[in-house]
């Protein structure tokens, strides 16, 4: 197997705070990395050896950046399929295009969890105001509507009941592409982070409780106050998942867990993932080195907790708080270098270690 060593440069794509602390976590291995964005002064870029300011389809600063770099990767599964392709034949890319083709499109995420034997919610394409009939009648009375590609956070997404309110939500959506799932009645979101390495080698990290506000991850808990038997079923599912797939680097899978146990798989992301951000304290090796050990063709490293954790985002203007949150001396704060607070926009995260089955009650 071939090793990508320290020293080396890795090339990421995004410039924004997943690729920072991506290029953190290199750097500590002895790394170089080398942003390529079309954002001037990124948070990425600003903690990086090397940033290319481009839009991703410039084929001749993508050649540019190939030969500059030893291996590329992501912090965003949104990168245009194209980007990847030009790449391909010129520098190891990890995740692959293979990868990206399957999560980029959420039906095609769907069909490939169903063939993976993992439950999902009921659903159906929508293309067109004469599937929606049939999509309801399958999916249930409630659902959401989705683009099947480029949502994220929220977006690109619309709660629907019935037939006429499908209609209207794919008009809004811009009758593109989509997929309408059935409604989940669910105890709680779960998501479980699992690193895949070049030589097939697996750790993963314990299922952690994701709380959301306006489809935005507010709060992580680690770990996931689960049942045993269902915490060992989150952690199969995840590592089937990553083998299927074949990736190579750190896949993110989030579930619904019912209130009878089953678990539904809800979304895969082929990156380092917000729900993994209390690793960086609380685990012997964060999700962002063993992402870099991944794709370098490394060991990975041990993915044991030693603390449990409460991880909160810090969106928008929240930001502003930093001065009472780095009062406290058991905090652990993150700031990712944005210049403009807006409404819905991550601009850090803090993190709270507690010792080992001390978490508190909400």
């Amino acid at each position: 197997m071939r090793v990508t060593p320290p020293g080396s440069t890795i090339g990421i794509l995004g410039g924004g705070q997943l690729g920072r602390m991506l290029a953190l976590a290199a750097a500590n291995l002895g790394y170089r990395s080398h942003i390529f964005t079309p954002e001037a002064d990124s948070g990425a870029a600003q903690v990086a050896a090397v940033a290319t300011v481009a839009a991703y389809d410039d084929a001749a600063a993508l050649q540019r950046f190939a030969g500059q770099v030893d291996v590329v990767t992501f912090e965003f599964e949104n990168v245009p399929a194209a980007t990847v392709e030009t790449l391909a034949p010129l520098v190891p890319v990890h995740p692959g295009a293979a990868v990206l083709a399957i999560t980029q499109d959420r039906l095609s995420e769907k069909d490939f969890l169903k063939s993976a034997g993992a439950g999902t919610a009921p659903y159906a394409p929508v293309s067109s105001p004469a599937d929606i009939a049939a999509a309801v009648a399958h999916a249930g009375p409630r659902g959401v509507l989705k683009t099947r590609r480029f949502g994220y956070d929220g977006k690109g997404q619309r709660m629907a009941s019935g037939e006429a309110e499908t209609a209207s939500a794919f008009q809004e959506l811009g009758a593109v592409d989509c997929i309408l799932e059935g409604f989940v009645e669910f105890a709680c979101e779960v998501s479980v982070i699992v690193a895949r390495g070049r030589d097939g080698a697996m750790a993963a990290y314990v299922p952690v409780e994701n709380r959301h506000a306006h489809h935005i991850l507010e709060r992580t808990i680690a770990p996931a106050r689960l049942a045993p038997e269902v915490a060992a079923e989150a952690d199969r599912l995840a590592r089937t998942i990553a083998e299927r797939l074949g990736i190579v680097g750190v896949l993110a899978a989030e579930m619904f867990a019912l209130a009878d146990g089953r678990l539904l798989v809800n979304e895969l992301a082929p990156r380092v993932h917000n729900s993994g951000h209390w690793t960086i304290e609380a685990c012997t090796t964060s999700q962002f080195e063993q992402h870099v050990r991944a794709i370098c063709g490394l060991p990975l490293g041990s993915a044991e907790r030693h603390s449990d954790a409460v991880m909160q985002n810090l969106i928008g203007h929240e930001v502003a708080r930093w001065p009472e949150l780095l009062a406290d001396p058991l905090n652990k704060v993150h700031l990712y270098g944005k210049s403009e607070a807006r409404p819905g926009r991550k601009m850090g995260h803090v993190t709270r270690l507690y010792p080992l089955g001390t978490l508190p009650e909400d």
